[in-house]
């Protein structure tokens, strides 16, 4: 093994420990962690690089990582176990449990709509700070408040961040005022490394981000470069998120993280619930580990909050997606091998990270860079790990 990558690998599972470790050679990592499991076994533990460019400081065994999108499915878990509970039903009216949401002609959303990204609030309609985003019941009366793009259920588009406020208010108004963050650690993650508001202590062990060379792509937008996506396509992406007036541009930089960028300790204490979670990967695959076991939700529950709610052309994206309940499913925007096309779920994050489960294949694998990917170029880094994981289960 080279001596940058540390960490543990099975040997059947060979090819993710190659792909990583090429990753590093080709200079397209700075620091970054991936992890494994085959069932309840963790077949992959590796790690390797700088957490902190600026001091050198080595990555860790138990480094913790921003993981920007990756936080909504974790986030959509905590909703759909208070919906499995019985406190609310997913295809009901919101305003049955939120009354203020029906203002401006919303009346008719339901609860999927908030969690398929269907709400038609991809952002908010006036420049939001960091320090005014940690307010998480005002920032969801506000969308409440607000007229939406399209009549919620009339189409879909990515809600980059105020995805969080939407389903953090479900969780909020339904588990007796709680944050998702607190509500994930009481119920499913007391025993993991994985926070969606993070102490000051993980902060400052935490790797910190770095921008790569850019050519485009969004804050949060999950990678869109792939085998396959043309370059008018990329171009096309890369206009659309520098025209200050575009959905993409809106939804995807506003709250604005503020000094720092997602280095802010504002951000990283806040805990935004769509792209707020400071994780290890072993964490995050574990939490999908237990996702896909039944542990987390009932197997039926994990079902129908897998099943595609809506696919196709993404208003916000301008690429076709495809979105559960909180889950994305393979797509342009959630790259899959061939064999998880069917069965895996999960989420992307920016940057290049990655959550993903697939019960059929017994797989649950994370991945967390702190070189920040180009998207509009094509960053294959995840799709690469994955792909090699794929390989060694057969």
């Amino acid at each position: 093994m080279s001596s940058i990558v540390q960490g543990h690998c099975d040997p059947a599972f060979t090819r993710v420990r190659e792909a990583f470790e090429e990753h590093f050679a080709e200079g397209r990592e700075l620091g970054a962690a991936v992890a494994v499991y085959a069932g309840d076994r963790k077949v992959v533990d590796l790690w390797g690089g700088v957490a902190d460019r600026r001091t050198g400081r080595a990555w860790q065994a138990d480094t913790p990582c921003f993981g920007f999108s990756c936080t909504k499915a974790v986030t959509a878990a905590a909703a759909l176990l208070l919906a499995e509970r019985g406190a609310y039903d997913v295809d009901g009216p919101v305003t049955d449990w939120w009354p203020e949401f029906g203002a401006a002609g919303k009346d008719g959303a339901t609860a999927a709509h908030l969690l398929s990204h269907q709400a038609g609030l991809p952002a908010f309609a006036r420049p939001v700070s960091a320090e005014e985003a940690a307010d998480a019941p005002a920032r969801a009366a506000e969308l409440a408040a607000q007229e939406p793009e399209w009549t919620p259920g009339d189409g879909h588009g990515y809600h980059a961040l105020t995805y969080g406020w939407l389903a953090g208010e479900i969780v909020r108004r339904h588990s007796g005022g709680r944050t998702v963050g607190a509500f994930v650690k009481d119920e499913f993650a007391r025993g993991l490394d994985l926070w969606i508001g993070a102490p000051d202590e993980v902060i400052e062990r935490a790797a910190k981000l770095s921008a790569g060379r850019r050519t485009g792509g969004g804050t949060d937008a999950p990678g869109t470069g792939s085998p396959g996506t043309g370059q008018d396509v990329l171009t096309r992406l890369a206009e659309a998120y520098t025209d200050p007036l575009s959905m993409m541009n809106r939804s995807l930089n506003n709250p604005h993280p503020g000094k720092g960028g997602y280095n802010n300790p504002v951000v990283l204490r806040a805990g935004w619930p769509a792209a707020g979670m400071t994780v290890t990967a072993p964490a995050l695959a574990a939490f999908y580990r237990d996702l896909t076991a039944g542990r987390v939700l009932r197997p039926d529950t994990l079902r129908e909050a897998v099943r595609p709610r809506v696919s196709g052309p993404d208003r916000t994206l301008l690429v076709r997606s495809s979105f559960g309940l909180g889950f994305m499913r393979p797509s342009q925007t959630f790259f899959t091998p061939r064999a998880g096309r069917e069965s895996a779920f999960g989420h992307t994050g920016a940057g290049g990270s990655v959550g993903l489960g697939d019960p059929e294949a017994g797989l649950a694998l994370a991945y967390l860079p702190n070189l920040m990917g180009d998207q509009a170029s094509g960053d294959l880094r995840a799709y690469r790990l994955t792909q090699a994981a794929y390989a060694s289960l057969s």
